[in-house]
C-alpha cells in the first residue's frame, strides 16, 4: 500500500513538473559570423512518440514518459505491459478525463508484445520510441528504429553496485541499502544489485543489514504493513528460485531467506548471499528480485574496480562520511546517477538515465521535454538600409 501510494505521488510529481517546464523552453538569437543574417533557434514536437511501458512501474513510467512527451506538444501511443494492463488503462483514461483531445493520447494493449511493437516500428509516420526495459528488447527495437531513423530513448537495464566505505555511517547504509535492494520487491532497474563493502567494516554491516532484512513483513498490497509485496508472475517467481540455487551452487553462503513463502500468490523471502567471488556469470546479472548479495573489497580503489566491471551503467551508490571521497569515487563510476549516502533518487527534477547498455537519453529534469523535441534553425536576413538604419 504504502509503495502504491509513492508510485501515485511521484507520477503526480513529473506531471506538474513538466507541465511547469512548458514556460522554460527557451530558444536563441545570434548573429551570423559574419553579422549579416540572425540565427534562431527554436524547437518543434518531434512527432508520434511510441511509448513502450515496463510492468514494474506501470504509473509511474506511463506519467514520466507521456508528460515529457505530452508538454513538448507531441502525440503518443502508449503499449502497456500485458502484466499490468489496468493500471494503464486507468492512467490513459485519467489523461482523457483531464481534457485531452481525441487521438493525442492512446493505448494498445496486447500479449504479443514483439509483434506489435514490430509492426508500429515499421511505420514511417512514427518519429519516435521511448523505452523501459530489458537491454536485450532495447536493442532489438534499436534496430528497428533504424530503418525509418527514428529518434529513440531507451532506459535499459542495471547492476547497480551500492558501495559502503569504511567510514560510513553503517546505521544509514544499512537502512538504504533495504530500501535501495527491497524496494518492490527487488524488482527495480535502479536497485541494488551488488552490495560492495570495505572489509573493515564488512562484518558490521552486514550483521546490521541481515538483522533489519530479517525484520521486513512480506504480505500482499492490501494490508498497510506490508513492507515487500509480491513477484509479479509464477515464472519470475522460479527464476527468483532458479537465481537462490545458483548463488548456492557458486559457493556464496545465504545469510537469511532463499524460500518461497507458502499461501495464495507469488511470494519470496527477502534473501542475502555473502558472496566470495565476483567472477562467475551470475554475478553480473541484473537480479530483479528480492535476493541481496554481498561483496568484500580491501580498498577504495578495489571498491571502484569491482563497481565498474558491468557492461550496465544505470545508478550506483556510495557511502561515506568524508565528501573528497563521495566526489571522487562518484567521478570514476561509470554510471548515468549516483547517489550519496541515498538509496531513492528518483526525482521529476533530476535527469533519469544511464550509459552503456542501461541505455540512451534522459528522463526527468529540465533535459526530458527535449527529448521530444527537435531544434529548428531559422537563418533570417537582416538588411539595415531597409529598416533605415
Amino acid at each position: 500500500m504504502g509503495e502504491a501510494r509513492g508510485e501515485f505521488q511521484l507520477s503526480a510529481d513529473f506531471f506538474l513538473w513538466y507541465a511547469e517546464q512548458i514556460a522554460h523552453l527557451h530558444g536563441t538569437y545570434a548573429y551570423g559570423s559574419r553579422g549579416a543574417y540572425r540565427v534562431v533557434t527554436t524547437h518543434q514536437p518531434v512527432g508520434p512518440c511510441l511509448l513502450i511501458t515496463p510492468w514494474n512501474f506501470p504509473l509511474l513510467m506511463i506519467a514520466r514518459k507521456a508528460g515529457a512527451a505530452l508538454a513538448a506538444g507531441c502525440t503518443v501511443v502508449v503499449k502497456s505491459a500485458k502484466e499490468t494492463p489496468l493500471t494503464c488503462a486507468l492512467s490513459v483514461q485519467a489523461l482523457h478525463d483531464a481534457g485531452f483531445p481525441a487521438g493525442v493520447v492512446n493505448l494498445v494493449h496486447t500479449t504479443t508484445s514483439s509483434k506489435v511493437s514490430a509492426a508500429l516500428m515499421a511505420d514511417n509516420r512514427l518519429r519516435k520510441v521511448s523505452f523501459t526495459g530489458s537491454t536485450g528488447v532495447g536493442s532489438t527495437l534499436l534496430s528497428q528504429a533504424a530503418a525509418n531513423i527514428t529518434n529513440a530513448s531507451m532506459e535499459l537495464g542495471g547492476d547497480g553496485p551500492f558501495i559502503v566505505l569504511d567510514d560510513a555511517d553503517l546505521d544509514l547504509a544499512a537502512e538504504q541499502a533495504i530500501v535501495c535492494k527491497f524496494r518492490n520487491a527487488g524488482q527495480a532497474c535502479v536497485a541494488a544489485n551488488r552490495i560492495i563493502v570495505d572489509s573493515r567494516v564488512a562484518e558490521e554491516f552486514t550483521a546490521k543489514f541481515v538483522a533489519l532484512t530479517e525484520k521486513l513483513k512480506v504480505g500482499d498490497g492490501f494490508d498497510p504493513a506490508t513492507e515487500v509485496g509480491p513477484i509479479i508472475s509464477a515464472q519470475q517467481r522460479d527464476t527468483v528460485r532458479e537465481l537462490v540455487n545458483g548463488f548456492s551452487e557458486i559457493g556464496a553462503t545465504l545469510l537469511t531467506g532463499g524460500n518461497e513463502v507458502p499461501g495464495d500468490g507469488f511470494f519470496f523471502e527477502p534473501t542475502v548471499f555473502s558472496v566470495a567471488e565476483a567472477d562467475d556469470d551470475l554475478c553480473h546479472q541484473e537480479l530483479f528480485a528480492p535476493i541481496a548479495t554481498i561483496y568484500t573489497v580491501d580498498s577504495v580503489a578495489e571498491a571502484v574496480k569491482v563497481a565498474n566491471d558491468t557492461t550496465y551503467g544505470l545508478a550506483a551508490y556510495v557511502f561515506t562520511r568524508n565528501v573528497d571521497r563521495a566526489i571522487a569515487v562518484s567521478e570514476r563510476l561509470d554510471f548515468g546517477m549516483v547517489g550519496i549516502n541515498r538509496g531513492i533518487m528518483a526525482d521529476p527534477a533530476a535527469a533519469f538515465g544511464g550509459i552503456k547498455a542501461s541505455g540512451l537519453g534522459r528522463e526527468g529534469g529540465h533535459e526530458a521535454i527535449y527529448e521530444f523535441l527537435e531544434p529548428k534553425y531559422l537563418a533570417i536576413t537582416v538588411d539595415e538600409t531597409e529598416a533605415g538604419l
